[in-house]
C-alpha cells in the first residue's frame, strides 16, 4: 500500500500565483475587448473593475466560493487586499478556514490528480478536491486551533466577521506562515463575513466548544448569522454612496451582498442605491433557474444590482480571477486609492447611530448646495 509522504510531499507543494510579477496582463486584457465570446465579457469586467477603483465614493465588496485558495488563488487576494483593491469580502468558510487559516497555521495543499483510489486515500487520511490533496490529520489541527479561539472568547453570540478578526489575531501571533488574507485583511482592517460560517472547520470548532461548555453548565459562544446580515447592510447603507461587488463563484456569498439592498429598503431607506458595479467570474449556468447561476440582469428585476456596468464572464476562476485581477493591478487605479479600513466602522458600541447621525448632517449640506446652485 503507498505511503502518506507518496501523495503529500513538498515537490507537488500548490504554489500561489503572483499577479504583481506578471507584466502586461492589462495589455492582453486589453486586446481581449476586440475579440469574442468570454475573452471580450473579461475585458469589460477589468474595465467596470477600474471604474469602481476610480469612484471617489465607492466601495468594493470581494465574494469567494470555491476552492480558490487551495487551487493557488491565496497571492491574488492577498494582492488584492494589500493594494487597497477590496474593502470587505464575504465568503463561504471553506477558503477562510480550510484553506487560509490552515496555510497560516503551517499547513499546504498538494497538487495531485483525479484519478486516484479514494479508498486509499480514506485510508491514508487524505482528503481530495478534485485534483489536489489536503491532509486530514492537519484538518483536525485547525478544527482544535479553532475551538481554542472560541474557548479564549467572552462567552456571548457573534458576528462572523468579530470571529474572524480574532483568527487575523491569532496569526500575527503565532501563524507559521504570514502570507494568508485573513491575516492581511486583520492587518488593512478589512472585515470578512461568512454567512454560513458552521459550514467549515469553524463549525467542529465551535460544536466542539459548545459542546464542552454545555457539560460544565457553563455559558457559550454562539454564531449570529442575522448580525452578519445586518452589520453587512450597514455598510451598504452608510460605508460610501456606491458599492461594487466582484463575485469569485456564486452560492451564499452571491447573494448575501446582494441582498443588502434590499435589507436597506427594509431598514427604511428607501432612496438606497443598487449595487452600481458588478462583476461575476462563473460557470454556473443559469438554466436550471439556481441561485449561482442567475445572471446579473436578473438581479436588477430584484432592486438588487444596476444595469449600467454589470458583466458575467463564464470560465472557470482558477484561469478569470488571475487575468482580472492582474489587468486591474496593472492598470494602477490602486495608486491613488485609500483604504476604507471598514473594520474600524464597527468600533464602539454606538457605532450605528454615530453613522446615522453623520449621514443626516450629509444630507443637509447636500440640501444647501443643490439650493445655492438653483
Amino acid at each position: 500500500m503507498a505511503k502518506k509522504a507518496d501523495y503529500l510531499n513538498k515537490k507537488s507543494l500548490v504554489k500561489h500565483i503572483d499577479i504583481t510579477k506578471v507584466r502586461d496582463l492589462d495589455k492582453l486584457v486589453a486586446m481581449m475587448g476586440d475579440t469574442s465570446f468570454q475573452a471580450r465579457n473579461l475585458s469589460r469586467a477589468a474595465d467596470i473593475y477600474d471604474m469602481a477603483l476610480r469612484d471617489k465614493n465607492c466601495s468594493v465588496v470581494l465574494c469567494l466560493a470555491g476552492s480558490l485558495v487551495s487551487a493557488g488563488l491565496k497571492k491574488v487576494i492577498v494582492d488584492l487586499v494589500n493594494n487597497n483593491m477590496v474593502d470587505a469580502i464575504v465568503s463561504t468558510g471553506a477558503i477562510v478556514v480550510d484553506q487560509d487559516f490552515f496555510e497560516g497555521l503551517g499547513f499546504s495543499h498538494y497538487k495531485g490528480t483525479q484519478f486516484v483510489n479514494d479508498a486509499e486515500l480514506r485510508e491514508l487520511a487524505i482528503d481530495r478536491i478534485y485534483d489536489h490533496y489536503i491532509n486530514e490529520d492537519e484538518l483536525r489541527v485547525c478544527d482544535d486551533t479553532m475551538t481554542a479561539i472560541f474557548d479564549s472568547l467572552e462567552p456571548r453570540p457573534y458576528a462572523s466577521r468579530e470571529i474572524i478578526r480574532e483568527m487575523g489575531r491569532y496569526l500575527t501571533k503565532h501563524g507559521k506562515q504570514h502570507d494568508g488574507f485573513v491575516e492581511a485583511c486583520y492587518n488593512k482592517n478589512v472585515p470578512i463575513f461568512v454567512p454560513a460560517f458552521s459550514d467549515c472547520s469553524a463549525g467542529f470548532g465551535i460544536v466542539l466548544h459548545q459542546h464542552k461548555r454545555i457539560a460544565k453548565g457553563k455559558p457559550m459562544c454562539s454564531l449570529d448569522s442575522g448580525r452578519d446580515f445586518l452589520d453587512l447592510t450597514y455598510l451598504k447603507m452608510h460605508a460610501t454612496k456606491e458599492t461594487a461587488i466582484v463575485m469569485i463563484g456564486g452560492g451564499v456569498p452571491k447573494n448575501f451582498t446582494q441582498d443588502t439592498v434590499v435589507a436597506a429598503e427594509v431598514l427604511g431607506m428607501e432612496d438606497i442605491p443598487m449595487h452600481k458595479y458588478a462583476i461575476q467570474l462563473t460557470v454556473a449556468d443559469e438554466r436550471d433557474g439556481a441561485l449561482s447561476g442567475s445572471t446579473l440582469k436578473e438581479a436588477s428585476s430584484w432592486g438588487k444590482v444596476s444595469l449600467n456596468y454589470e458583466q458575467m464572464v463564464y470560465g472557470e476562476a482558477t484561469v478569470t480571477f488571475p487575468l482580472l485581477a492582474g489587468a486591474v493591478y496593472a492598470r494602477g487605479a490602486h495608486k491613488q486609492r485609500d483604504g476604507l479600513e471598514l473594520s474600524k466602522y464597527f468600533e464602539g458600541p454606538d457605532f450605528v447611530m454615530k453613522r446615522a447621525k453623520k449621514s443626516k448632517k450629509e444630507k443637509k449640506k447636500d440640501k444647501k448646495k443643490q439650493a445655492v446652485a438653483v
